[in-house]
């Protein structure tokens, strides 16, 4: 990601924590991805006092491949997007926290937004943007091997397999788009998927298919990692015979999708979907009065169509509304 627009500010780097804390934002935004950057956007176009507090900023899009299908741009790296993101939002003079979120608490008419690093923010509304993160493979080698050959951001370490053997589990957008960017540096990939057929977008099927550097094996899961000192081989398993067998590759592409931190929406008290997911309605309002939500963490977005510009539109609709259940209940003059 480019330095040149980085705004993220913390009590070390500038020594403004105190500063930040003491204010009453009129929003609080929770996760610096498309759907909280787009919502701090329209916050501050309302004249919202707004800040985002997040534990990357990007979200998921920081670790994509090749983006081409957001409005505007042909061809776009996920890090270059999430750089032209960062530079609307710091136009705005947003601030952004680089903070993880524990809780959130109504207190009289104002929510207390709590963190990990212990400081503690005030607003009169709060947009809950916090997407989604990656799930791993939880098999044994998993964790040893992590950043030693296992990973799950392929633009951040693709290079590092200039003409090695790597190989991504998925059968999404996420594994294809991952898969389609290695194959400018290793020389061979392979795909590894459980099923017989992809979920991927047919424009990515078709790419992989005619890329000479792709083989897809299917019917197969992963079983165990094994190496030395850094991943040398996967232990595989068809899921159809049982059958075992060893794959040599240099690297590890985790992309299995992703899931919500529920534990977070519990303690605020949020109503979920039974897969954990933040219930809304048309408006991005949750269950809690004065809390909205968008993204990837609410259950308004299909499963199989997380998507750059609908997280985007969503984050929108949630400053909208936030714009208005704070000059209901507040008024104009909030100062």
């Amino acid at each position: 990601m480019s330095s040149a627009f980085k705004i993220s500010v913390t009590k070390m780097d500038f020594g403004v924590g105190e500063e930040l804390t003491r204010k009453v934002y009129d929003v609080v935004i929770i996760g610096g991805g498309p759907a909280g950057m787009s919502a701090a956007i329209y916050a501050a176009r309302y004249g919202l006092d707004t800040i985002i507090i997040t534990e990357e900023v990007g979200g998921q899009v920081a670790k994509a491949g090749w983006v081409e299908n957001y409005l505007g741009y042909t061809r776009i790296m996920g890090p270059d997007l999430v750089s032209k993101f960062e530079e609307h939002v710091k136009y705005y003079n947003v601030p952004i926290v680089i903070d993880s979120v524990e809780n959130v608490e109504l207190n009289g008419d104002l929510f207390r937004v709590y963190t990990v690093n212990g400081d503690e923010y005030t607003g009169r509304a709060v947009i809950i943007a916090v997407g989604e993160k990656k799930r791993k493979l939880n098999v044994p080698g998993e964790d040893k091997f992590n950043g030693r050959g296992v990973s799950y951001c392929a633009p951040c370490d693709a290079p590092l397999f200039k003409d090695k053997v790597v190989a991504v589990v998925g059968g999404g957008d996420s594994a294809a788009s991952a898969a389609l960017l290695l194959t400018e540096y290793a020389r061979k990939v392979y795909l590894i998927h459980r099923r017989n057929q992809l979920r991927a977008q047919k424009y990515y099927q078709d790419l992989l298919l005619r890329n000479p550097k792709i083989e897809i094996i299917w019917n197969t899961v992963v079983k165990e990692l094994q190496g030395d000192k850094v991943l040398r081989k996967a232990i595989l398993q068809r899921v159809d015979t049982n059958e075992t067998f060893e794959l040599q590759i240099d690297g590890l592409f985790v992309e299995i999708g992703a899931e919500p931190p529920v534990e977070l929406f519990r303690r605020i008290g949020l109503e979920l979907s039974q897969d954990g997911y933040i219930k809304v309605n048309h408006l991005m309002e949750t269950s809690v009065p004065g809390i909205f939500a968008a993204g990837d963490c609410v259950d308004l977005t299909p499963r199989d169509f997380r998507q750059i510009i609908v997280a985007a539109g969503q984050g929108a609709l949630a400053a909208y509304s936030a714009y208005n259940y704070i000059i209901r209940k507040f008024g104009f003059n909030r100062k």
